[in-house]
């Protein structure tokens, strides 16, 4: 039998923090700890090492930006999933280039919330595609052009790395470049590794400030699961 995925809830807001507690734990979701700014967050995933935290991005003492940022770089286990109230927020954008797995809406339906949970437990980026167009393309850099950012990369990483930045996931990768599914996690591996990334969310935002994925070609759709 599966363990039950561990979360913290960070939110400056107590009615939320016990809302999403009772929610959570209804549906099988472990909620280890719930706290009120991003310091707290910082040091309860230290402490709880939880699968998922979710994270409020305007908090006191530590913003969640720069707890997301603090956690990522801690280089553990824990995904960050960003909650917000509105969808196109660039506080929410600048907690995804620090590395946050994806985010949703306060207002999302309690199923899809824990679908969302489970999603980022997995490994896969959450990237609703049109909430996740329109943050992105409002406030991405616009490229001169030159994408000297992926010379990294192998050729055939590069049309990995292209189809990633596009939203789409390790099994559409794997049916439209006709590979097996452990070269496709070998070569996601080997990009992020190489651009120093650490969720595939940021590399669709990489996607966009290169100039490999063009304001208004949005983020393609992606097979359930």
């Amino acid at each position: 039998m599966r363990a039950p995925v561990r979360v913290v809830v960070a939110d400056d807001q107590e009615l939320v923090r016990s809302g999403l507690q009772l929610v959570l734990e209804a549906r099988g979701i472990d909620v280890v700890d719930t706290v009120g700014d991003g310091r707290a967050a910082v040091t309860s995933v230290a402490t709880h090492a939880p699968d998922v935290v979710l994270m409020d991005v305007r908090m006191p003492v530590l913003d969640g930006i720069a707890a997301t940022r603090e956690i990522v770089a801690a280089g553990g286990p824990t995904r960050v999933l960003v909650l917000t109230t509105y969808d196109i927020d660039t506080y929410v954008y600048g907690a995804l280039r620090a590395g946050a797995a994806g985010f949703l809406l306060k207002a999302t339906p309690p199923e899809r919330l824990v679908a969302g949970i489970e999603t980022v437990v997995a490994g896969e980026a959450l990237l609703a595609p049109a909430l996740t167009r329109l943050l992105i393309e409002d406030h991405v850099r616009q490229p001169p052009g030159v994408d000297t950012a992926l010379d990294v990369l192998t050729e055939r990483e590069r049309e990995v790395f292209v189809l990633m930045a596009r939203g789409l996931t390790n099994a559409d990768i794997q049916t439209l470049l006709v590979i097996s599914e452990a070269t496709v996690k070998t070569h996601v591996n080997r990009i992020l590794t190489k651009l120093c990334l650490t969720t595939r969310v940021q590399v669709v935002v990489l996607g966009y400030e290169t100039g490999v994925v063009r304001r208004g070609e949005g983020v393609l759709p992606a097979t359930p699961g």
